[in-house]
C-alpha cells in the first residue's frame, strides 16, 4: 500500500513557475515508477509525465515537453514536477500516481496509488 499527498499548487501569472511535490507512504518507494497526470474542469485526466523507479528516465507528453521537468528522491520518498513557462491552459488539478510498471503510454488504469490532487491556476 502506497499513499501519496500532493502540494505546492496554487495561482501564478502565465510565464511563471511552480514546484509540485508528492510525498509517498511506505518502504517500496523506490519500487514504483511515479507519474503525473492532471485533469481541468470538464475535461479527461490528462498524462504529463513519468520517471522511472532510480529517476534515469523520464517522459513525457507533447504539451508539457520541454517547460516540465520530473524528478525523484528516494531517500525521501518524494516525487517532483517542476513547471516553467507556465500557460493559462496548464490550469488543472495535478495528481501523482505509482505504478509497478514504468509505462510511457499515459493510461492512467495503469497506476495503483493515487494522490488527492493540488489545484494549480495559471492566470494570464
Amino acid at each position: 500500500q502506497v499513499q501519496l499527498v500532493e502540494s505546492g499548487g496554487g495561482l501564478v501569472q502565465a510565464g511563471g513557475s511552480l514546484r509540485l511535490s508528492c510525498a509517498a507512504s511506505g518502504r517500496t518507494f523506490s519500487s514504483y515508477a511515479m507519474g503525473w497526470f492532471r485533469q481541468a474542469p470538464g475535461k479527461e485526466r490528462e498524462f504529463v509525465g513519468v520517471v522511472s523507479w532510480s529517476g534515469g528516465s523520464t517522459y513525457y507528453a507533447d504539451s508539457v515537453k520541454g517547460r516540465f521537468t520530473i524528478s525523484r528522491d528516494n531517500a525521501k520518498n518524494t516525487v517532483y514536477l517542476q513547471m516553467n513557462s507556465l500557460k493559462p491552459e496548464d490550469t488543472a488539478v495535478y495528481y501523482c500516481a505509482a505504478s509497478r510498471t514504468f509505462y510511457t503510454g499515459g493510461y492512467p488504469g495503469k497506476y495503483d496509488y493515487w494522490g488527492q490532487g493540488t489545484q494549480v491556476t495559471v492566470s494570464s
